[in-house]
């Protein structure tokens, strides 16, 4: 707890060094968390965006719109713009750049105040090319510049009584689940969502990625939970996915390794 207090002490002195703020939301642990301290430190100090897509889960857009409900924040809900990007929809290996290229860009053009994301410590040493696009509009990283982790940033938000955001699983955009070079399509990202909520309703995992690839759609799941499916049941979830595609899918089940996607694209 004495960490967790230390810590929010920095992250206050970042918010006071920053008045107006706007935080760019994604509905995860981490940007939710952010804006739930954001708002406590700075009040009407602080605008929340978030940029609706069929890049963002349902439940995200929908967890969003009900935290800034219940805790009275200023929310615009926009759209960036990045599927009339065709540098976006081409799925490059750098295609989160273009992502959020478009949605600070749109930020920017929207709003004076300085902008705020969600990255944490951790992130810094994955690949991330987002955070070139950060760079070049001048977004802060609060948690950065306080030194926090993801642990930290689980343990800020269940020391606010925040729980549901503390045990929230991590959950890359959809996009993330498209093979690099197959074009981003909205139609297969709202199947991706539908077929994730299918598996979470049904088997509870702890980590859940459905990825299409050009051979067909490949289901992830964190071991305990694979182990748990029968071969019956894998044959009934398949069926169900496919449904969820709305046309047949060859369907593969397979354990979760943390990037393993981008693995995938560095042996290509």
């Amino acid at each position: 707890m004495a960490r967790t207090e230390a810590l929010l002490a920095n992250l206050n002195a970042v918010f006071d060094s920053a008045r107006p703020a706007a935080v760019a939301l994604s509905g995860g642990v981490d940007s939710m968390t952010l804006a739930f301290v954001a708002h406590l430190q700075l009040g009407a100090d602080v605008t929340m965006f978030h940029a609706a897509s069929a890049a963002v889960p349902v439940s995200a857009t929908e967890r969003v719109r009900g935290y800034a409900a219940r805790h009275r924040w200023d929310l615009r809900v926009i759209d960036a713009g990045e599927f009339a990007d065709e540098r976006y929809l081409a799925n490059p290996s750098n295609r989160c750049f273009f992502c959020k290229s478009n949605l600070y860009g749109a930020l920017s053009s929207l709003s004076e105040a300085q902008l705020f994301s969600g990255t944490n410590t951790d992130d810094l040493s994955d690949w991330r090319p987002g955070l070139k696009a950060a760079e070049a509009r001048n977004v802060r990283h609060p948690f950065v510049e306080a030194g926090m982790s993801k642990a930290d940033v689980r343990a800020m938000a269940a020391a606010h009584g925040l729980y549901d955001l503390a045990e929230l699983p991590s959950a890359p955009c959809l996009s993330s689940r498209i093979e690099t070079a197959l074009r981003i399509d909205p139609q297969i990202l709202r199947a991706v969502d539908r077929a994730e909520t299918l598996i979470r309703d049904e088997l509870s995992p702890e980590t859940v990625r459905c990825r299409v690839r050009q051979a067909g759609v490949v289901v992830e799941l964190d071991e305990p939970t694979l182990s748990r499916l029968s071969d019956n049941g894998r044959v009934e979830l398949a069926r169900k996915i496919s449904e969820a595609f709305g046309v047949p899918r060859l369907i593969h089940f397979q354990a979760y390794r943390r990037g393993s996607a981008f693995l995938r694209e560095q042996s290509a």
